[in-house]
């Protein structure tokens, strides 16, 4: 039976799909090729911007030719973007997308799974499945664990703080609410160095923001244990029941790894539950003899972790793992009579807040695949080492001040050589604070590299994070000298004015 075809201008035939997509490939493989020698990112004003769309222009009544579109489409997206590719991209943790995972987003789209129960998805379900337990292996937490994609750290984070809280709760959450009459307080410990998804969570779980118990850090900015325990005795004699003891593997700022092992002791004397917030640096734990502490991850009832970080894959792909895989059912598994689906199935609706969920763990199990733990590790260890190069190259610059290096991390500053002398003194640490603060906004407006920042020991800080496969040591030893011109020119502006 062949009908005749639905008349409808969304629909493209076999030729001019694979026309129009063969066009678009050519285009990405030439921008690919030579990324490394456009600029970083366009230096256009919103305004600017919203004109190249014409934003203001109501939605069009009558279509446009697909080739036409995808192809002006490209133009302006490789006109006008920030290419967090680009070999001399530091900033944030983003990183450099690995081709394989971007033919791979084509595919999953292409076929287009509803990944929330087998029934649905059945090929993709397993191969999502494969890619946890993979993620699993490679960072030494058990592979039988339970565990999904989901959108990114965020979301990975708040999906095992609502697991944790429905174990501790210690009544039924999900009829009584979090603040039901005679349950006991709930608290949160976790370091002043904690993202920012910890006042999501607890906000929108109802525990509360002001149930967190912000642990000071040493001077190196690990969480302090001692600290944790002074606050951990008080709740308890309190009658506050610990929720979740967070430990952070790779802070945001300067990437250190808090004391895993010792918080994984301090949560089974105390019956609380371990969670890690391994976004950034869990994959860290995939080099060999990195860090002793990233050998506790196996230790946590839960952790977080981002492919889109460490492993190179296209946003969005988040990962969360919980050690006991009944512990997601518990927080979310709900069965209307409308899901009628086979319950001896993986079934991962039952698993996280999404019922309808795309194919995120396509292009991460394809890079797996292509990779291996070795390759892995080799990158992730040649990040880490291109770092700490930086920073040896920036300690030996008498322009620079060289602060911190961790995991892929080294913040420093630009010191103008007659303050040297001075740093010490509040008018200096002033000004070079507000100095350091403008050149971050300069360096990233030059196109020729991007940085952020971070503040260490109450100093304004520029940030360098490598997560990034294009980047190589002939970058990072260029890395000082395209930022010393933008920063003697600044500090001349601001003396002068």
């Amino acid at each position: 039976m062949h009908p005749t075809p639905r008349d409808t201008t969304l629909a493209l035939g076999g030729e001019a799909f694979r026309r129009a997509g063969h066009e678009l490939v050519d285009r990405i493989a030439t921008f690919l090729d030579t990324l490394g020698e456009q600029s970083l990112t366009t230096a256009a004003d919103p305004a600017a911007i919203r004109a190249v769309i014409d934003a203001g222009a109501p939605m069009p009544d009558q279509g446009s030719d697909p080739e036409v579109l995808l192809r002006e489409t490209a133009s302006h997206l490789m006109a006008h973007s920030l290419f967090n590719g680009h070999p001399q991209f530091y900033g944030y943790i983003t990183s450099s997308p690995a081709p394989i995972g971007m033919l791979g987003d084509l595919l999953a789209a292409a076929i287009n799974p509803n990944v929330g129960a087998w029934r649905l998805a059945p090929l993709a379900t397993e191969i999502e499945k494969q890619a946890v337990q993979w993620i699993a292996e490679l960072i030494g937490y058990p592979r039988d664990a339970g565990g999904l994609f989901v959108s990114g750290g965020n979301m990975a984070n708040i999906v095992a703080f609502l697991a944790a809280r429905v174990a501790a709760a210690g009544h039924d959450v999900h009829a009584e609410g979090a603040g039901a009459p005679g349950a006991a307080p709930l608290a949160i410990y976790a370091s002043r160095e904690t993202h920012t998804w910890l006042h999501k969570a607890a906000s929108l779980s109802g525990v509360g923001t002001e149930r967190i118990r912000w642990i000071a850090v040493d001077e190196t900015g690990r969480l302090d244990l001692e600290d944790l325990r002074a606050h951990l005795a008080r709740d308890r004699a309190a009658g506050v029941r610990p929720l979740m003891v967070i430990g952070t593997a790779g802070t945001v700022s300067t990437g250190v790894i808090d004391p895993l092992r010792d918080l994984a002791a301090i949560c089974r004397d105390v019956g609380a539950w371990f969670h890690i917030d391994g976004a950034y640096g869990g994959f860290a734990a995939a080099v060999p003899g990195l860090d002793p502490d990233l050998a506790a991850i196996g230790e946590a009832d839960s952790i977080a972790i981002d492919p889109h970080k460490w492993l190179y894959a296209p946003l969005e792909a988040g990962c969360v793992l919980v050690r006991d895989p009944a512990a997601l059912r518990r927080t979310y598994s709900h069965h209307p009579v409308y899901y009628q689906f086979d319950a001896e199935q993986l079934n991962y609706f039952d698993y996280g807040p999404q019922n309808s969920r795309g194919f995120r763990a396509l292009k991460v199990w394809l890079a797996l695949k292509q990779v291996g733990r070795a390759g892995y590790a080799a990158m992730i260890a040649e990040d880490i080492r291109l770092a700490r190069q930086l920073h040896v190259a920036l300690e030996a610059h008498p322009a620079f001040e060289a602060a911190t290096t961790s995991l892929s991390i080294t913040t420093f500053r630009y010191v103008p050589a007659d303050l040297v002398a001075t740093v010490a003194e509040p008018a200096t640490a002033e000004y070079l604070d507000a100095l350091n603060r403008e050149l971050v906004e300069r360096i990233q407006a030059s196109g020729r590299a991007f940085v952020s920042n971070a503040v260490v020991a109450g100093r304004y800080m520029l940030r360098a994070c490598i997560v990034n496969f294009n980047t190589t040591a002939a970058h990072v030893e260029a890395l000082p000298g395209i930022i010393l011109p933008i920063a003697r020119a600044l500090d001349a502006e601001m003396r002068d004015g």
